[in-house]
């Protein structure tokens, strides 16, 4: 019996390498990924620009506290402001350490104001926000949530895309509203622009925090570095992770100067968080992303990407109810179990994650070409023949 926690209903599957959007397994299988460990693998597996650069850093520093500065952290923040709403970056590790921090800030923000008692969030049915006991409470999931209760207090949820639910959920203890612009984990649901334009409008009026959650949409995914930047509607506080290190862990908590005038020394730390491994990965990351180009690429490919898994879908009609997403997220609810079309596609040699809602997630590299996507459509269609009742 493995002495690893069994926390993971693993699949009896290993790999040892990765080239590009393709892993290979330990007994020399190769499978075209399109879960990238789940939207992190931003750039593929063993992208040189990437492996250069953390060689490089590795064989010079590889932590130092953050009790002193670290120059790389200093120009990854400088970068991600320069490309966002955001004044102020704090790094951390992973995704559910960025929304704990956003969540710090929307409470701090309002204690800096001398209105402690606004403490409590408004979240939405279907969000998933991360696995520590403050996300879990705020993601609302009963799942995730049993076992580990009480539900820690100061959320309260309402429906997904119903802003006239949000306000009257708003109280006097209401301190920010908490929104994925399409929730990932809930089953790649995008949010409307009228709806987040309403959640910022919202937001306004009544003095709140407008917290995005970025972590699965951020970095590319949705063919802009943002997925806010598509709506004309910016947050005042946002986590990231996931795809900000390709593969490297490194999360970040991004802020206006209003929203985090608070967080003063002493409010919010990380041990490992921006450390320079970490620093060298995002910015390695950007690098690439910030080429000329690069994105209006990721745009053209999801495009084409949709189209295809689109005419898959209405030929297959008993198998795929509908497809739904933006860029390279692509979400194919099913009809059949979405297990079943994963371990399918799996058996044709391609990757693909579940989420919620009966819904097989594609979430391939940004680099693809349109090679790729005809290989991951042929597997699909081929494997919705199998499952056709």
């Amino acid at each position: 019996m493995s002495s690893v926690m069994p926390t993971y209903a693993r699949i009896d599957l290993a790999f040892e390498r990765g080239e590009g959007p393709y892993l290979f397994a330990v007994d020399g299988r190769r499978f075209l990924d399109f879960a990238t460990g789940i939207a992190v693998n931003t750039l593929g597996h063993s992208h040189p620009h990437l492996v250069e650069a953390l060689t490089e850093q590795a064989s010079k520093l590889w932590h130092c506290s953050n009790l002193y500065n670290i120059p790389g952290q200093t120009r990854l923040a400088e970068r991600l402001c320069a490309h966002s709403f955001a004044d102020k970056v704090f790094f951390c590790n992973s995704g559910a350490e960025a929304m704990e921090g956003v969540i710090k800030i929307a409470r701090r923000y309002h204690f800096n104001k001398s209105a402690p008692e606004k403490f409590r969030v408004i979240a939405f049915d279907g969000a998933f926000h991360g696995r520590t006991l403050a996300t879990i409470a705020a993601g609302g999931n009963e799942k995730a949530l049993e076992g580990f209760g009480p539900a820690m207090d100061g959320f309260d949820h309402v429906s997904f895309g119903n802003a006239n639910e949000v306000r009257a959920a708003i109280t006097g203890e209401t301190a920010a509203i908490l929104v994925e612009p399409i929730q990932g984990e809930g089953g790649i649901r995008p949010a409307d622009t009228r709806f987040l334009k309403d959640l910022r409008a919202i937001a306004d009026e009544y003095g709140l925090l407008l917290l995005f959650d970025e972590v699965q949409t951020g970095i590319g995914h949705t063919g802009k570095l943002f997925a806010y930047e598509w709506h004309g509607v910016e947050p005042d506080v946002m986590g990231l992770a996931k795809g900000l290190g390709s593969g490297f862990p490194v999360g970040a908590v991004m802020a206006s100067d209003k929203a985090a005038e608070g967080m003063v020394p002493g409010t919010h730390g990380s041990t490992f968080g921006g450390n320079p491994l970490a620093a060298a990965a995002g910015n390695a990351v950007l690098d690439v992303l910030l080429e000329d180009g690069f994105m209006d690429g990721v745009t053209k490919i999801g495009a084409k990407l949709h189209a295809d898994v689109g005419e898959v879908a209405a030929r297959h009609p008993s198998v795929i109810e509908s497809v739904r997403g933006q860029g390279l997220m692509v979400g194919i609810k099913c009809k059949v179990t979405n297990l079943d079309l994963v371990a399918a596609m799996r058996e044709r040699s391609v990757l693909m994650v579940p989420a919620g809602e009966n819904v097989a997630r594609m979430l391939p590299p940004l680099n693809i070409d349109e090679n790729h996507v005809a290989e991951a459509v042929a597997a699909l269609d081929d494997a919705c023949g199998a499952l056709a009742p």
